[in-house]
C-alpha cells in the first residue's frame, strides 16, 4: 500500500496539485476557525477563573444579596454559628477613579478585613509600601492598588521610594482623595482594597456588606447547615449561600452558546471542506478508473482499492489538519492581541489573556479534520472497489446506478424536521445542529434526482438550438458526475444563504428594537465606573444614579417638552446563573407603546404589581404570562404592601430584549419607588420641542451637572437616539463580519472546486472535443458548450443551494437562536441580496468552466482523435 501511495497516488498528486490543494484548503480553514475559537475562549476562561479566585479566595461558601447589599447583622449572626471557623466580611461595589488629564477610569473597591483576610485571600492582602506605615491598613485614608489599577491610573509600577502617591475615587455624588499605601497581588481587572469600615464610611455604606467568605469546620454538611440557617427565625429573605466557584461557573454558562455558535459555524467551513473532498476524489476515481481497473486484474483486491483511495483521504486530511492547527494557533496569538478574548461578545471584559495551547484540543480539532477528510473519501472509495475490471479496461465503464438516492434524500429531509423541534440539551441546540447536518446531507443527496426533474423539463425547449441542447443534455445524463462537482458549490452556497438570511433577520429586529426601546431625543445617563451587559457582573449603575431634584431641574431646560426616567439593579436570583437587571422605567404611554412586546399585555389583578419580562425569563426561569413571579417577591422580601404582606409580581407580558441574554425584568417606576422607597435614576431620556437645538440643551445639561453637589460636566454621559442606534448597528456589523468572510471563503473553494472538477474532465474529453471539431464545430462553438455546461450545472447548484439554505436558515432563526440565546426574532429573506448572490455564483462558475475548457479546446485538440486509429 505505501508503495503505491508513493508512486501511483503520488502522480496524481503531482499532476493534479491545485485540485488536491483545494481539499487541503477547506480542510485546514476548517480546523483553523475552530481550533483558534477553542483556544481563545480557552484561554480567556483560564485567565477569568484564575482571576475569580485570587479576588475571592476559596472560602468554603458565600453569602451574598440577591440585590445590592445586606445588612452587617447577618455577619454576628453567621459568626457565632459553631459549624464556622472563619467569616470574613467584604463590601465591593464598582466606582471610578481619576487618572491623568482628569480623565474617568472603572476601578472596583474592595472592603476587607485584614485580620482574616491572609487565610481566605491572601491575594488581596495589602502589603505596604516601603517607608509606609506598616498600620496604614487599618487607616481610614489610605488604600492598597493592583497592577492593573496602576496602569489604568498612569502610575509607575512601582512607587518612587518616599514619594507620595494619591487616587481619586468616587461612588455616588462626590470623589474621596485617599493616600496609596501599597499594592495587593490579586490580578484581573483594576482594583482598590482598603480597610472595610472605611469603605463604609467614606462611601456611605455604613453597616452594609456586599458578602461574608466563610470557612467551616471539617467535616460540616454544607447542605444541612445552609438549611439551618434559611430556615431560622429572622433569616433575611434576600441573602443566599453561594459555592466558592460559582462566580467562573456563572461567566462559563453565559458565553457557552457564544463559543458554542461560533465553533459550529467555523466547523460548517469544515464540512464543506468534505463534500470538497469528495468531489476532489471522485472525480479523480473517475478519471483513474482504468487505472484502477489494471490494478485490479494485476491484483490488486477490490478491498485494497477502498483502502488506497481512504488513504489518499488521509493523506489530505493528515496535512490539511496540521496546516490548521498551525494557522488555527496563529490566529489565536494574533485575536488575543488585538480583539482580546471576549471575540466581540463583550463577556470577558477587563482580562488580557495569554495563549493557552492545549494538546487535547488540537488531537480534538485535527482529528475532526481528519475524519472530515475520510467521511469525503468514503463514497469514491466504495466506487473505487466496485469497478468493474473487464468493462472498465473495454472503456464501457458501470451502467449507471438507479438507486434509492432520492427516498435517502427525503428519508434525511424529514429526519431533519424531526430534529429541529427538539428541544435544547444542556442549553445548547445539538439538534438543532443535527437537523441542519440532515437537511445539508440529504439536499445534496438529492441532487441527481433534482437535476432529472428539472431538466427533463427544460430539454425539449432547447431542443432546436444545438450548442444549449448540447451543454443541457449532458447535465441530463452526466447528472452523477454534475451531482459530485457542484456538491461543494451547493454547500457552500447553502451556508451563505442561511448566515445572510439570519444576519439580515437578526439586524431588521435589532432595527426594530431600538426604535421601540430608544424614543426620546437624547438620553443622559449618571457615568458609571462599568457597563452592563454580557458580563453578567454587578451593574455599575447600582451606585452611579441622580437624585429627583436633577430630574425634576432637567424637565425644567429650555428646549426640553417632557422626560423620562430608568433605573436599573441586579437581582442574583440563582447563583449558578447570571445575575438578571431589574428594570424601573416611565411607562405612562402603557407596556405596549414602551417596550417591544411578545404579543400583547395582560389586564394586571387588583392588588399585584405588573411586570413585564425578557424572553430569556421565561425560558429560564418560568416566568410565564398570567403567573405570580415569586423569586421577586423573595428578592425584594424586605419591601412589604400597605397590609404587611410581600409584594406580589404578576407577569403581565414578555418583550425583546437583545441587550442581556440572561434575562431582564421591567416595572414601572413609579411601583419601584413605591415598593422600595428609592427615587433615584440611573438614566433620564429628554424629548426635546419642536425646533429645540440638541446641541444646545447638551451643553445646558453639562452645566446643570457642573453646578451640582461634588458634580462636574463630566459626571454625565449624554447621547442622541442616533448616535445610540449608530454605535449599536456598528458594534452588530462588527460582531458579524466574520461571517461574511467565512461566506466569501466558502463559496470561493466550492468554486475552485468546480474549476478542478471541469478542468478534470475537459481534458478527460479532448477526444469529444476532436469529433465536434471534426464535425465542423468552431473553437468558441466548442468552448460556449463548455461554458454553457457550467451554467447549466452551477444553475441547479444555485438553486439546490438556495432552497437548502432557506430552510437551514428557518433553523437558525427559529430554533438555533432561541434555543442558545433566549431571543426571537422575526424571519427576513433578503431577495435581492440571494437572487444577486446566485446569479454571481451561475456567472462564476460559467466563467470557471469556460477558462478549465481552453486548455483543452486548443488547436491539437483534432490529434486526440488520432489515438483510436
Amino acid at each position: 500500500m505505501r508503495a503505491l501511495l508513493t508512486t501511483f497516488s503520488w502522480q496524481e498528486l503531482r499532476h493534479h496539485p491545485w485540485r488536491n490543494a483545494a481539499a487541503v484548503l477547506a480542510v485546514m480553514l476548517g480546523v483553523a476557525l475552530a481550533f483558534s475559537v477553542q483556544l481563545i475562549n480557552a484561554s480567556a476562561l483560564d485567565e477569568f477563573s484564575s482571576a475569580v479566585r485570587s479576588v475571592n479566595g476559596q472560602p468554603d461558601l458565600e453569602v451574598r444579596a440577591v440585590q445590592g447589599g445586606f445588612d452587617e447583622a447577618v455577619f454576628a449572626r453567621i459568626a457565632q454559628q459553631p459549624q464556622v471557623t472563619l467569616a470574613s466580611p467584604v463590601l465591593e461595589f464598582q466606582g471610578l477613579a481619576l487618572a491623568a488629564g482628569e480623565r474617568q477610569v472603572p476601578m472596583r473597591v474592595i472592603g476587607v478585613d485584614a485580620l482574616v483576610l491572609p487565610t481566605i485571600a491572601p491575594a488581596l492582602m495589602p502589603q505596604a509600601a516601603a517607608g509606609a506605615d506598616r498600620f496604614a491598613l487599618f487607616a481610614p485614608g489610605h488604600v492598597f492598588l493592583n497592577n492593573a489599577a496602576r496602569t489604568a491610573l498612569g502610575l509607575p509600577a512601582q512607587a518612587a521610594g518616599g514619594a507620595a502617591e494619591t487616587v481619586q475615587l468616587r461612588s455616588g455624588d462626590a470623589w474621596q482623595r485617599l493616600d496609596v499605601a501599597g499594592h495587593v497581588a490579586a490580578g484581573g481587572t483594576a482594583l482598590a482594597v482598603m480597610d472595610i469600615a472605611a469603605a463604609q464610611e467614606l462611601f456611605g455604606q455604613v453597616g452594609q456588606l456586599s458578602r461574608i467568605d466563610l470557612r467551616l469546620a471539617p467535616g460540616t454538611d454544607r447542605a444541612a447547615f445552609m438549611a439551618s440557617l434559611r430556615q431560622s427565625p429572622g433569616w433575611p429573605a434576600g441573602v443566599q449561600f453561594a459555592e466558592p466557584g460559582d462566580a467562573a461557573e456563572r461567566v462559563s454558562n453565559l458565553s457557552r452558546a457564544y463559543r458554542v455558535n461560533l465553533t459550529v459555524l467555523a466547523l460548517v467551513a469544515l464540512f464543506t471542506g468534505a463534500f470538497l473532498v469528495f468531489s476532489v476524489l471522485a472525480l479523480s476515481v473517475a478519471k483513474r478508473a482504468q487505472q484502477f481497473a489494471l490494478l485490479g486484474v494485476l491484483g490488486l483486491t477490490p478491498r485494497e482499492r477502498l483502502r488506497l483511495v481512504l488513504a489518499e483521504s488521509l493523506v489530505l486530511g493528515l496535512i490539511g489538519s496540521a496546516a490548521g492547527l498551525a494557522l488555527g494557533t496563529a490566529l489565536a496569538a494574533f485575536a488575543l492581541r488585538v480583539l482580546g478574548g471576549d471575540l466581540g461578545g463583550g463577556y470577558f471584559e477587563g482580562v488580557a489573556p495569554k495563549l493557552h495551547w492545549s494538546t487535547g484540543a488540537a488531537a480534538l480539532y485535527g482529528g475532526l479534520g481528519v475524519l472530515a477528510a475520510l467521511v469525503g473519501g468514503w463514497w469514491p472509495a466504495r466506487a473505487a472497489q466496485a469497478l468493474p475490471e473487464a468493462q472498465t479496461l473495454k472503456g464501457l465503464g458501470a451502467a449507471p446506478a438507479r438507486g434509492n438516492s432520492h427516498w435517502l434524500a427525503l428519508g434525511l429531509i424529514g429526519l431533519g424536521a424531526v430534529l429541529a423541534n427538539v428541544p435544547a440539551i444542556g442549553g445548547i441546540p445539538v439538534a438543532a445542529y443535527l437537523s441542519v447536518a440532515c437537511l445539508l446531507v440529504g439536499g445534496i443527496t438529492a441532487l441527481p434526482w433534482l437535476i432529472a426533474l428539472l431538466y427533463d423539463r427544460i430539454a425539449p425547449v432547447f431542443a432546436q438550438r444545438l450548442l444549449p441542447m448540447l451543454a443541457i443534455e449532458r447535465a441530463r445524463r452526466m447528472r452523477g458526475t454534475a451531482a459530485v462537482a457542484v456538491s461543494g458549490v451547493v454547500a457552500s452556497l447553502s451556508l451563505a444563504v442561511a448566515l445572510t438570511v439570519m444576519v439580515a433577520s437578526f439586524r431588521d429586529s435589532v432595527t426594530h428594537w431600538l426604535d421601540v426601546v430608544l424614543p426620546a431625543d437624547l438620553y443622559v445617563r449618571a457615568t458609571s465606573g462599568g457597563r452592563g451587559g454580557n458580563a453578567g457582573n454587578g451593574n455599575s449603575t447600582d451606585t452611579a444614579t441622580f437624585p429627583p431634584a436633577f430630574v425634576q431641574a432637567l424637565a425644567q431646560l429650555p428646549g426640553v417638552a417632557r422626560t423620562g426616567t430608568l433605573r436599573t439593579q441586579t437581582l442574583q436570583l440563582d447563583a449558578t446563573r447570571p445575575a438578571v437587571t431589574l428594570i424601573a422605567r416611565s411607562l405612562e404611554g402603557g407596556a405596549t407603546q414602551s417596550l417591544p412586546l411578545v404579543g400583547s399585555a395582560l389586564p394586571v389583578p387588583e392588588g399585584q404589581v405588573g411586570i413585564y419580562v425578557s424572553e430569556p425569563m421565561v425560558e429560564l426561569y418560568g416566568a410565564k404570562p398570567g403567573t405570580v413571579f415569586a423569586p421577586l417577591s423573595a428578592a425584594m422580601g424586605a419591601a412589604t404592601t400597605a397590609q404587611g404582606q410581600p409584594p406580589a409580581f404578576f407577569v403581565a407580558g414578555v418583550w425583546r430584549d437583545y441587550a442581556r441574554q440572561f434575562g431582564a425584568i421591567t416595572m414601572d417606576a413609579r411601583d419601584f419607588e413605591r415598593i422600595t422607597g428609592e427615587r433615584n435614576v440611573s438614566d433620564v431620556a429628554l424629548w426635546l420641542s419642536p425646533g429645540a437645538a440638541e446641541g444646545a440643551v447638551q451643553t445646558q445639561v453639562r452645566e446643570l451637572a457642573a453646578r451640582q453637589a461634588g458634580g462636574s460636566a463630566e459626571s454625565v454621559e449624554i447621547a442622541s437616539v442616533g448616535q445610540i442606534r449608530t454605535t449599536s448597528l456598528r458594534i452588530f456589523d462588527r460582531s458579524f463580519a466574520v461571517t461574511y468572510w467565512l461566506q466569501a471563503v466558502a463559496i470561493a473553494i466550492g468554486l475552485f472546486g468546480i474549476a478542478a472538477s471541469f478542468s478534470a474532465q475537459v481534458l478527460a474529453r479532448r477526444k469529444e472535443f476532436g469529433l465536434l471539431a471534426h464535425l465542423g464545430f468552431t473553437r468558441r462553438q466548442v468552448l460556449a458548450v463548455v461554458a454553457g455546461e457550467g451554467a447549466a450545472w452551477t444553475a441547479i447548484g444555485a438553486v439546490a443551494g438556495l432552497g437548502l439554505g432557506l430552510a437551514v436558515s428557518v433553523v437558525l432563526v427559529k430554533v438555533v437562536n432561541p434555543q442558545s440565546f433566549h431571543w426571537s426574532m422575526d424571519l427576513l429573506v433578503p431577495w435581492l441580496r440571494l437572487l444577486g448572490l446566485c446569479g454571481a455564483v451561475v456567472v462564476a462558475g460559467t466563467v470557471t468552466a469556460w477558462l478549465a475548457g481552453r486548455a483543452a479546446a486548443g488547436r491539437d485538440v483534432v490529434l486526440a482523435v488520432k489515438e483510436d486509429w
